[in-house]
């Protein structure tokens, strides 16, 4: 299914990166390896929970860079030597690519049990939160001549 965005891009100003946004979702992933949750934890708070089985924490990278958080994984060292009669745990390389909204923040990132977990935040600054307006009262100061 093809989405043509064009109308939006003649119509809309300042709304040409959720057009992109909207256009590299609509490609295909990667055999959707490594599995993932996405969950929200607070408000304001999320977690992204990967199945890493197999990798260690030096072969695993994060990346946070213009609101896309890349985490991949390159497996060191060979096993060349063993023999499988089924091998179920994949041990590829991987890099898997999210798109993050304005403001949200990589807060850390922890590994165990084959799981990765991501925690991720958004923080407002003070200019984009509500903020509240006092009404005065008053005479009118009539002007004298």
């Amino acid at each position: 299914m093809t989405v043509d965005l064009s109308p939006l891009y003649r119509t809309a100003i300042g709304f040409d990166r959720l057009a992109s946004m909207l256009e590299n979702a609509n490609r295909l992933e990667s055999a959707g390896y490594p599995p993932y949750n996405i969950e929200v934890t607070g408000e304001d708070e999320y977690q992204i929970t990967m199945a890493v089985a197999g990798f260690t924490d030096d072969e695993l990278s994060i990346e946070s860079k213009q609101n896309e958080l890349t985490v991949s994984g390159e497996k060191a060292g060979s096993e060349d030597d063993r023999q499988f009669l089924h091998r179920g745990i994949a041990t590829r390389s991987f890099e898997r690519k999210f798109q993050l909204a304005d403001h949200v923040l990589v807060k850390g990132a922890r590994l165990e049990h084959g799981l990765l977990h991501i925690e991720l935040y958004r923080e407002l600054p003070e200019a984009l939160k509500p903020r509240s307006i006092s009404i005065e009262t008053g005479n009118l100061i009539e002007n004298q001549s």
